[in-house]
């Protein structure tokens, strides 16, 4: 039986153009305890391609993380596969603030040691025992309090384009980072002080949060389903956005914009800029922030080396690449020295 994908990304981007069907980008996550994490996959891939549900979806012991696309005309029957999976069902789904047919062109669903990567080895750990979720009218009045202090437990890529206003921001390149530096931070306030936490739809700020109750924080809140869910609610209750910039997505996308404001800059150039890019040069791939003007100019490379490089006959390119791992720009997103104004 067929458990992987056999056509390109082109292939499929054809294909739903073709189609001319509208399609929901959605996301969610839950923490679980998954026995066998190979037939759960297994099952996930059979029953969510014959619905042509695109995405990306881990799942590991711990539970399962979800970014996918799913035709709207069969939302109620991938709908119906969740409720029928004990722990799934009822599972809050975040609907994409910005829609976009092609936010995902493959099925990939992948068998991880965690959903989410922490670098602990404590089995004293419980990733179940969770703060105290808040909805977005809560969470607003709780960032007013002085006695809070409010934590993005996203990356600086992240945050550099939009985040909360007064938040803690913490310059990390991965969620396991900031763990030990916002404890070490914030040790001195593990009783007085209330430890509020966000993410883009939830999954790490609930994992942060049994973390410090683990640690021994007495009052630690996050807000449920994230910024996604956040935008969401702002806007059917009428209710005063807290929120500035974009919040970054991890598909094509990279950016919903929830506010008009843009805190970031243009990391060639230095003007105000939002707009995350991949450079041109497939060997390079780096993520940076580039505006329209840099773009024309650099042919969409985030520096001349590339620039030289992308402007070669393809063929050229792959000889050049053959053999060569990939450069640790491509994980070290946003950093790199020809960044002149990266924040």
């Amino acid at each position: 039986m067929q458990l992987y994908n056999t056509l390109s990304a082109k292939e499929r981007e054809q294909l739903i153009e073709d189609a001319g069907q509208e399609r929901l980008t959605i996301s969610f996550y839950k923490y679980a305890h998954v026995k066998n994490t190979t037939i759960f996959r297994n099952h996930l891939f059979i029953h969510w391609n014959e619905l042509d549900v695109l995405g990306r979806i881990y799942v590991a012991n711990e539970g399962i993380n979800a970014q996918l696309s799913v035709p709207a005309d069969n939302f109620l029957a991938f709908k119906r596969h969740l409720d029928s999976i004990v722990f799934l069902e009822n599972v809050r789904l975040n609907i994409a603030v910005e829609q976009d047919n092609k936010s995902f062109l493959k099925l990939k669903v992948k068998v991880r040691h965690k959903i989410v990567a922490d670098g602990l080895n404590d089995e004293t750990f419980d990733v179940t025992n969770k703060g105290v979720h808040v909805n977005a009218e809560t969470f607003n009045e709780l960032i007013e309090d002085p006695n809070t202090v409010l934590v993005d437990m996203r990356n600086h890529y992240e945050s550099e384009i939009g985040h909360f206003k007064n938040a803690v921001t913490p310059d990390v390149d991965t969620f396991r980072d900031s763990l030990d530096i916002i404890e070490e931070d914030l040790s001195a306030h593990k009783e007085d002080k209330k430890l509020v936490m966000y993410c883009t739809g939830g999954i790490r700020c609930e994992k942060a949060s049994a973390y410090y109750r683990h640690k021994g924080f007495k009052q630690v809140y996050q807000l449920e389903g994230g910024i996604i869910e956040y935008t969401r609610q702002v806007k059917a209750k009428n209710l005063e956005n807290k929120f500035l910039g974009k919040n970054f997505v991890f598909d094509h996308r990279r950016g919903e914009r929830i506010s008009e404001d843009i805190i970031s800059n243009c990391h060639q150039c230095g003007k105000p800029c939002d707009t995350h890019v991949n450079c041109a040069n497939e060997a390079c791939h780096l993520l940076f922030i580039q505006c329209a003007d840099c773009a024309a100019a650099m042919n969409e490379c985030c520096s001349d080396d590339c620039k030289s490089v992308h402007a070669l006959p393809f063929e050229e390119q792959k000889k050049l690449r053959k053999g060569k791992h990939a450069s640790n720009k491509i994980f070290k997103k946003g950093r790199s020295p020809v960044l002149k104004f990266k924040k």
